[in-house]
C-alpha cells in the first residue's frame, strides 16, 4: 500500500473530492482526519471508510477560523499522531455576481474559506511537520486561479491566491523536506458544480468548452491525482501546479 503508516488529515472530506481522496487514501493504508463543517457529512464518510476496514475518525471545524484550524490539527495530533500529509481541499464556490455587483460580504466570504482556510491548515501543521521530519502538503487550488471565469472574481482571485501561498511554502519548508503542491482540477462532478450549473448540468458545455472528452471529471480521477503527490511517487515534485482538467486551460 502506498500510504501504509501514514497519516492524512483533509478538510471538506464529507463529499466531492474531499471525500473520494479519503476513501482511497484510507485503502492506501493511511489513517485518515476527516474534516468538515458539515459534522454528519464527515461522519458518514468516516463510516464508509470503516465499512471497508480502514482507520478514520471525523471532526467539525470551519477552516476559516483560526482556532478550528488549530483544533482539527491538535484533535489529530491526539488521537492518530502528527499528519504526514495535509489535504486543504474545503472550498466554496461563493457568490456568483460581475466584479462591480459583487457584495463586500460575498467576496470577504469566498477568501475566508478558499484562501484563508488554505493558509490556515498550512500554518497550523507545519510547525509539527518541521518537527516530525517532513511531510506533504497538497492543496485544492483550481484552474479558476490561472484563467478567467465571468461572474467568479472572488472565486478566481482565491484560487490565484492559493497557487501564489503553494510556491511561497514549497520554498520556505523543502529544507524541512516538506513538499507542498496543489490541484487544480477543471470541471469535477461534486455537489459544488452541481449548484453552479443547475438543473442543466455540465453535459451541455462538456463539448464545447470543459473537455476534450466530452463530459465532466471524476472526483476519483482527483483523488488519484491527490494520492500520487502525498505519496513518494512524487518525491521530486514540489511547488507545482498539477492541473487536471481535460484540456479546458488549452482551448
Amino acid at each position: 500500500m502506498r500510504l501504509a503508516n501514514k497519516i492524512a488529515l483533509i478538510t471538506g472530506a464529507g463529499s466531492g473530492m474531499g471525500r473520494a481522496a479519503a476513501l482511497l487514501f484510507a485503502k492506501e493504508g493511511a489513517k485518515i482526519a476527516a474534516i468538515d463543517v458539515n459534522a454528519d457529512s464527515a461522519e458518514d464518510t468516516v463510516k464508509r471508510i470503516k465499512s471497508e476496514g480502514g482507520n478514520a475518525f471525523s471532526f467539525k471545524a470551519d477552516v476559516s477560523k483560526s482556532a478550528d484550524a488549530n483544533a482539527m490539527v491538535e484533535e489529530t495530533v491526539k488521537r492518530v499522531g502528527v499528519p504526514n500529509i495535509v489535504y486543504n481541499n474545503a472550498g466554496i464556490e461563493g457568490e456568483g455576481n460581475f466584479l462591480a455587483q459583487l457584495s463586500d460580504e460575498g467576496f470577504d466570504h469566498v477568501i475566508a474559506i478558499n484562501l484563508r482556510g488554505v493558509w490556515l491548515g498550512m500554518k497550523h501543521s507545519l510547525p509539527h511537520m518541521v518537527k516530525n521530519g517532513g511531510g506533504v502538503i497538497i492543496n485544492t487550488a483550481s484552474i479558476a486561479g490561472m484563467v478567467a471565469v465571468k461572474g467568479a472574481a472572488a472565486y478566481c482571485a482565491s484560487k490565484a491566491g492559493v497557487l501564489a501561498l503553494t510556491r511561497v511554502a514549497a520554498m520556505e519548508y523543502g529544507r524541512y523536506n516538506i513538499r507542498v503542491n496543489a490541484i487544480c482540477p477543471g470541471a469535477i462532478d461534486t455537489p459544488m458544480v452541481a449548484r453552479i450549473s443547475g438543473e442543466a448540468g455540465m453535459s451541455a458545455q462538456a463539448n464545447n468548452r470543459t473537455s476534450f472528452f466530452g463530459r465532466i471529471g471524476k472526483p476519483e480521477e482527483i483523488a488519484k491525482t491527490a494520492l500520487f503527490l502525498a505519496s513518494d511517487d512524487s518525491s521530486f515534485a514540489t511547488g507545482a501546479p498539477f492541473i487536471i482538467d481535460g484540456g479546458w486551460t488549452v482551448s
